[in-house]
C-alpha cells in the first residue's frame, strides 16, 4: 500500500466563489431558484438571521451562510410552505414568493451547533457518494448546523499513520475497520472487522473528504475532525515497545490499546496522527476525542493527566483547538475535566431528552452529575435514534422542557448550544425539526402550539385530520415520558426474534411501554382520511408510509399477543386464525414499504455495492451492508455478545425474505407442537411490566424481557446468516403509488 494522500490544506474564503454560498445551496434544490432572492450576508457579533422585503423579492439576511441558510429555511416553511425534508430535498418553488408584510428577525445565544454521532456515519453515512453527501450537507445548513462531526477518510489518516510507525499493508488491514463497522473502531471497540479495505477505497475516501470539508467550510461551518487520544492497536506494545493500557474484548472483538500518556512514545504518534490528518484535512478549530468510551481498563490511568496530555497533543496541531467530547455514561470522567483548562473543551450531553447529565436535580438518569460538566461549557444534545432503527419515536415535553429547564438553571451559563446526536437519521424529521428551532426560538412554547405550523409547513396546507392526528402523536408514541429510560423507538415485533415472550428486538433497546397501540392506529385513520387532498405534495407520501406502516406494526403486536393467548390455551384453531394474520400483515408492511426507496433495503445494499471498483469488492461492501443490520458480527458476537438485531431495519425486502421465514418457521414449529402435544402448552402467568398511568391492559400482560431470556428452539444465527451471505438482488425503486397503498392496506390490515 503506498503512502495514501498528501495534500496541502484546505483553505476556502467566500471569495473563490462567484456566488454567495446560499445562492449555490438554492439552486441546488432548484435550479435558477437564486434570482427569487436577495441574500444579503453582514457582520454582527450577534448570531441572527432577518426575513424582508428588497427590491420586490424576499431578502435573507445574516451574519454567516449558516445562519443565512437557516433564515432561508424558516422563510421557506412558514411563508410559502415549503418543508424540505429528507425525503425532499429538491422542489419546484412558484415563480412568485410571498413577501413578509413587516421584518421578521431572529437572534440566538446558541452558538454551537452540533450534529451526528460517530454510530451515524456507520448506521446511516457509511455508503453515500457525493450526491447524498451535499443534500446532507445542506440540510445541516438549513437546520443551523455549523459544528458537524466530518470523520470520512479518518481510515486513510489512520493508514498512514501506520505506515510510518512500520506496519506493512496487512497488518494495517487487520486493525482499520471496513466500511460500516468504522464507528466502533475509532470508539476504541473493536479492530479490523469488515475489511479488508483497498488502496482505491482509501484514495476515493480521501477524494470524498476532500469536498466534504471543502463544502463545509464553504457554508460557513467549522468540521469536527477525530483527534487523537491515544488508541494504538492491541498488540502496539509489542510492535513499538510502549505501555499500554486497556487491553480486551469487546462483545467478542478484540479491542484496541491505549498508549499510555506518560508514554515518551505518546507524543511522537500523536504528532504523526495529526500531521497525517492535516495533510488531509487541513486545521480544525474543533476535534472529537473519546477515550475510555464504553469501557476499557483503567487500571494504573491518572485521568487528569491523561486529559492534559490528551488537550496538549491537539494544541500542537492548532493551539486555539476545542476538544468535543461525548458525555455518554460516566464518560467523560470528572478527573479527566480536571486536567482540561476551561475553554478548551466542550462537553456534548449526547442524550439530553433521555438522561440528562447537565445537573438536572431531577434527572432520570443514573449517571446525573450534580456539578453538571461544570466549569466546562457543554451543549443540550437530542439522540433519538438507536441503531437506525425504523420507527415513530420523539420526547416532545422532553426536549422543550429540558432545554428551558437548562438555560434558566445556573447551568445556563456554560449551555453553548444544541446537538443533534442521533445513531441513524432519515427518520421522524418532526423531532429534527422541533430541535433545531430551539435554536432561534428564545421563549418557551408549546407542542400544540408548534404542530400546527409545523403541519402547515411539511404539507403546504393546514388540514383538520392532520392536525387531530398529529395532536394524537403528539400525545402518545412521540411524548415518551421522563423516566423511560427506552433507547429509541418502540420496535416493530415484526423484526423480533420469534418466541412466545416477545417484547423487544434488541439487546440494548430498554423498551418500556408509554403509549396505547390502539391511539396510534386511531391517528394513522386520521391521517388516511387526508388522502385525496394531499395524494400529490411529496412529504405527504413519505408520512402516510411511515404512520401506516406504524400502525401495522402496532396491529402486529395486538395479534401476537392473540397468538401467544391462543398457544397458551393449546387452542389450535385460534393460533392458525392469529398465526396466518400474523403472517399476512408482515407481508401487507412489505408491500406498503416497497412503495417509498427510504424504506427499501434495495437501497441500502445498492449503494453500498455502487462504491466499489470491483466485483470482489462490491460483494464485500455488500457483506457489510447486511451485517449491520443483521447478526451485526460473526457468531459470537451476534449471540453472546448481543450484537444481533442492535441495528435492524423494518424494510421491504428484509421484511419478506428474511424476519417472515422467521416467524413462518416458528409458527409451523408451534403449530405442531400444538397438534402432537397440546397438554404440553399449559397456562402461565407472564411476569407484568412496570408500565406508565396510560398502560393499557395489552401492555401490562408483557414479559419483562430486561430479565427473560428464552432459549430458541431454532437456531435463527444459521437464518441471518444465510441472508447475509446471498446475494439476492433487491430493487431500490418504487413499486406502486404510496397514497393508494397505504389507504389500501390501512383497511385491509388496521380497520378490523
Amino acid at each position: 500500500m503506498r503512502q495514501i494522500i498528501s495534500t496541502l490544506s484546505f483553505i476556502v474564503s467566500l471569495s473563490s466563489f462567484a456566488a454567495h454560498p446560499v445562492e449555490d445551496l438554492l439552486n441546488r434544490i432548484d435550479s435558477g431558484a437564486s434570482q427569487k432572492f436577495v441574500i444579503i450576508q453582514t457582520k454582527s457579533p450577534t448570531d441572527f438571521f432577518e426575513i424582508s422585503t428588497v427590491n420586490g423579492k424576499p431578502a435573507i439576511t445574516g451574519n454567516s451562510p449558516v445562519n443565512i441558510a437557516a433564515g432561508l429555511n424558516w422563510y421557506l416553511k412558514y411563508y410559502p410552505h415549503i418543508h424540505l425534508s429528507w425525503n425532499n430535498m429538491h422542489v419546484e418553488m412558484p415563480d412568485s414568493l410571498p413577501l413578509p408584510v413587516k421584518s421578521e428577525r431572529h437572534e440566538t445565544t446558541a452558538t454551537q451547533r452540533y450534529y451526528l454521532n460517530y454510530c451515524t456515519h456507520s448506521y446511516s453515512m457509511a455508503f453515500w457518494d457525493w450526491n447524498r453527501w451535499q443534500e446532507e450537507i445542506d440540510w445541516m445548513a438549513l437546520h443551523g448546523i455549523n459544528m458537524p462531526l466530518a470523520m470520512t477518510g479518518t481510515d486513510v489518516v489512520w493508514a498512514n499513520t501506520l505506515k510510518r510507525l512500520g506496519y506493512n499493508d496487512e497488518e494495517i488491514s487487520s486493525f482499520v475497520a471496513g466500511p460500516a463497522f468504522q464507528a466502533w473502531w475509532l470508539m476504541n471497540n473493536l479492530e479490523g472487522w469488515g475489511g479488508p479495505n483497498t488502496p482505491q477505497w482509501y484514495a476515493d475516501r480521501a477524494e470524498l473528504q476532500r469536498k466534504i470539508l471543502a463544502r463545509m467550510r464553504q457554508l460557513g461551518m467549522d468540521p469536527v475532525l477525530p483527534g487523537y487520544s491515544g488508541m494504538v492497536p492491541h498488540d502496539a506494545d509489542e510492535r513499538l515497545g510502549c505501555q499500554v493500557s486497556g487491553k480486551g474484548i469487546w462483545n467478542g472483538f478484540t479491542r484496541p490499546a491505549f498508549i499510555k500518556t506518560d508514554d515518551p512514545l505518546f507524543e511522537r504518534i500523536s504528532g504523526i496522527y495529526y500531521d497525517e490528518l492535516t495533510k488531509l484535512c487541513g486545521i480544525s478549530k474543533y476535534y472529537s476525542m473519546d477515550p475510555f468510551h464504553e469501557g476499557g481498563s483503567l487500571e494504573g490511568v491518572d485521568l487528569a493527566h491523561c486529559g492534559s496530555i490528551i488537550a496538549r497533543a491537539m494544541k500542537r496541531a492548532n493551539p486555539d483547538a476545542v476538544w468535543v467530547i461525548q458525555g455518554w455514561n460516566e464518560n467523560p470522567r470528572t478527573e479527566l475535566l480536571q486536567g482540561v483548562a476551561k475553554g478548551d473543551i466542550v462537553v456534548l450531553d449526547l442524550a439530553s431528552e433521555i438522561k440528562p447529565n447537565w445537573g438536572d436535580p431531577e434527572s432520570p438518569s443514573p449517571y446525573k452529575r450534580p456539578d453538571g460538566f461544570w466549569p466546562h461549557n457543554w451543549m443540550y444534545c437530542m439522540l433519538l435514534n438507536f441503531g437506525g432503527n425504523v420507527g415513530l419515536h420523539g420526547r416532545m415535553d422532553c426536549v422543550i422542557n429540558g432545554y428551558y429547564k437548562a438555560r434558566q438553571s445556573k447551568y445556563g451559563a456554560t449551555l453553548t448550544g444544541i446537538g443533534l446526536t442521533p445513531e441513524g437519521i432519515e427518520n421522524n424529521p418532526v423531532m429534527y425539526e422541533l430541535q433545531t428551532e430551539l435554536i432561534w426560538r428564545p421563549e418557551k412554547f408549546t407542542k400544540q402550539q408548534w404542530l400546527a405550523s409545523y403541519a402547515q409547513a411539511r404539507y403546504g396546507a393546514s388540514d383538520a385530520d392532520i392536525d387531530s392526528c398529529w395532536k394524537k402523536l403528539s400525545e402518545t408514541i412521540y411524548n415518551c415520558p421522563s423516566g423511560n429510560l427506552q433507547q429509541g423507538t418502540t420496535e416493530s415485533v415484526f423484526c423480533a426474534r420469534p418466541s412466545e415472550n416477545v417484547w423487544q428486538v434488541s439487546s440494548w433497546s430498554r423498551m418500556k411501554p408509554y403509549y396505547e397501540p390502539q391511539h396510534v392506529i386511531d391517528a394513522a385513520a386520521l391521517f388516511v382520511k387526508a388522502a385525496d387532498k394531499f395524494r400529490n405534495v411529496e412529504n405527504y407520501n413519505y408520512d402516510i408510509v411511515d404512520i401506516v406502516r406504524q400502525a401495522i406494526a402496532e396491529k402486529g403486536r395486538i395479534t401476537y399477543m392473540e397468538m401467544i393467548d391462543a398457544l397458551t390455551n393449546a387452542d389450535t384453531l385460534a393460533f392458525d386464525s392469529a398465526s396466518n394474520r400474523f403472517l399476512s400483515l408482515i407481508k401487507g408492511q412489505d408491500e406498503l414499504l416497497n412503495t417509498r426507496p427510504e424504506f427499501k433495503v434495495g437501497r441500502w445494499i445498492n449503494s453500498a455495492r455502487r462504491l466499489a471498483r470491483t466485483p470482489e469488492q462490491a460483494d464485500l461492501m455488500e457483506q457489510n451492508a447486511r451485517l449491520l443490520i443483521t447478526t451485526w458480527g460473526p457468531r459470537v458476537a451476534s449471540e453472546e455478545g448481543g450484537l444481533r438485531d442492535y441495528g435492524h431495519r423494518e424494510w421491504a425486502g428484509l421484511l419478506s425474505d428474511l424476519h417472515h421465514r422467521r416467524w413462518k418457521e416458528w409458527i409451523a414449529l408451534k403449530r405442531s407442537q400444538l397438534q402432537n402435544n397440546p397438554a404440553a402448552f399449559q397456562k402461565t402467568a407472564m411476569k407484568n411490566v412496570s408500565a406508565s398511568d396510560a398502560a393499557t391492559d395489552y401492555v401490562t400482560q408483557l414479559p419483562d424481557n430486561d430479565k427473560t431470556k428464552p432459549v430458541s428452539e431454532i437456531d435463527f444465527y444459521t437464518i441471518d446468516e444465510a441472508w447475509v451471505n446471498s446475494r439476492k438482488h433487491y430493487t431500490e425503486t418504487a413499486s406502486a403509488n404510496a397514497v393508494d397503498t397505504a389507504v389500501r392496506l390501512f383497511r385491509e390490515l388496521c380497520e378490523n
